[in-house]
């Protein structure tokens, strides 16, 4: 059964995983594996991978076959040249201590220049960043000043318009405040001579009312009782 080492896409749209797996050839992409070997994130910055080393040199010495994105995995680990030194022992070109010496010293090389990427990186992000703080930065200060110009001037504009305004509300009020002084003892006479002048009037009409209508109401009452029971007897006498 021909056997390929290839990436099963998982994740969601526009930001994809893969997992690295062992499946049949003729299996759909996202279809049944034999074997997971890892995982690739192509997201982050450098990407960031996660492999068996050890399985995946295994189903390499058994024969499966990377896809070009796998083998360029598997190359940037190591695993590639790890099976390279192997064959190198089997060959006897060199013996596994002198493979093991030359896969550490790789290894270091390609752990120093994937942390000089990295520390490249970071700085690079840094210094944009910083860069763009103080852009931040002179951009508020500019709107402060701005902002404080403009209040200085709206407050400058509202004296300049207040200060005649100020000088004539002082004027009108000088006089107003000598007049009622005069006025008060003038306020005070009339008030006592309207108080005695009143009282008797409200009595006398209310005394007089009173009596004058009382008989008026009794009279005509008495006078048509009387009149009215003769009139109506008479002419019953006479049929």
């Amino acid at each position: 059964m021909p056997a390929k080492i290839r990436l099963q896409r998982q994740g969601r749209k526009f930001q994809a995983i893969y997992s690295i797996v062992v499946a049949d050839s003729r299996a759909p992409r996202d279809g049944k594996f034999i074997e997971s070997l890892g995982q690739y994130n192509p997201n982050s910055n450098p990407a960031t991978i996660v492999l068996d080393f050890n399985k995946a040199l295994e189903w390499l010495q058994k024969g499966a076959q990377p896809t070009d994105t796998c083998r360029a995995i598997l190359s940037y680990k190591g695993v590639l040249y790890k099976k390279h030194l192997l064959d190198g022992v089997k060959k006897g070109a060199f013996d596994e201590a002198e493979a093991e010496k030359r896969f550490q010293a790789w290894m270091t090389e390609k752990e120093q220049k994937v942390q000089a990427k990295k520390d490249q990186i970071k700085s690079t992000k840094d210094g944009l960043d910083k860069t763009r703080m103080e852009e931040e930065t002179k951009i508020k200060e500019a709107r402060a000043a701005d902002i404080a110009k403009k209040k200085s001037e709206l407050i400058a504009a509202e004296e300049a318009a207040n200060a005649p305004a100020v000088e004539e509300e002082v004027e009108a009020e000088e006089p107003k405040a000598e007049e009622p002084k005069a006025e008060e003892p003038k306020a005070e006479e009339p008030k006592a001579e309207e108080a005695p002048v009143e009282e008797p009037k409200a009595e006398e009409p209310k005394a007089e009312e009173a009596p004058a209508e009382e008989p008026k109401a009794e009279e005509p009452k008495a006078e048509e009782a009387p009149a009215e029971e003769p009139k109506a007897e008479e002419p019953k006498k006479e049929d």
